[in-house]
């Protein structure tokens, strides 16, 4: 398991294992002990919704704030660690993944640079790529176990958002392979309902609330009641034949 980690001060310069990739250190004070002796299972990828990187990492290292991530990548790639990996950041807060809660004890959290309106920049997705890869390793956690703040927050959190290329990261082996068989003839919206539990969305959502999620994530352009499409990323057909 990895260490904790020494928190650094501000702007010392500290090089990643393998991947050789500078990490700034930033400690940020919104941080605590992972609650049960819980280790990092996931990883919950954030959008800043911010006008600058350096504003969002100062808003996550202000004590009146209360929030916190791990890591905040910038446009440019430039990579600064604000917490620990083996501490507590909060930045998941109300959600479930899985069935399992408190989200912030079993992940760790990456703000990227974006405000949501667009494509995220080519340097900001390498530099995730070598970081995330790095995680993955590090902490023995599954490609599957990435996911949005949507994801485990649906109806309350819209990020990483639209615009975010999770094909790029499956393609990889960075993030869960989406399904690719053809739907089921008849789109009934329970049997979506018990896919999308089955896959990781909390059981307790409404029908849409979930497939908005389930489609924020893989059809961001699809509109209307649930459609054999919507099956399709998030299972395979022997679940509906």
């Amino acid at each position: 398991m990895p260490a904790i980690g020494i928190q650094r001060r501000s702007g010392v310069l500290l090089a990643a294992d393998a991947a050789d990739v500078v990490i700034h250190q930033h400690p940020s004070p919104n941080c605590g002990r992972r609650r049960d002796a819980l280790i990092p299972r996931f990883v919950v990828l954030h959008y800043t919704a911010m006008a600058t990187a350096e504003a969002a990492i100062e808003r996550l290292c202000d004590p009146v704030a209360e929030v916190s991530a791990h890591y905040v990548i910038c446009k440019t790639g430039r990579i600064t660690q604000l917490v620990a990996e083996g501490a507590r950041a909060w930045h998941a807060g109300v959600g479930k993944w899985q069935d399992l809660d408190d989200m912030n004890s079993r992940s760790i959290g990456i703000e990227l640079d974006n405000d949501g309106q667009g494509p995220f920049a080519p340097p900001l997705m390498e530099s995730l790529e070598t970081l995330l890869s790095r995680i993955l390793t590090a902490w023995d956690i599954p490609a599957g176990n990435v996911i949005g703040h949507s994801d485990m927050a649906p109806g309350r959190k819209i990020d990483p958002g639209p615009h975010f290329d999770w094909a790029r990261l499956e393609a990889q082996g960075l993030a869960g392979q989406r399904g690719t068989d053809a739907g089921p003839r008849d789109p009934d919206p329970q049997l979506f309902d018990r896919i999308a539990v089955a896959a990781g969305y909390d059981a307790a959502l409404d029908h849409e609330t979930r497939l908005a999620a389930v489609r924020l994530r893989y059809r961001p352009e699809a509109i209307g009641p649930v459609t054999s499409q919507d099956f399709t990323p998030i299972g395979h057909a022997a679940l509906w034949t």
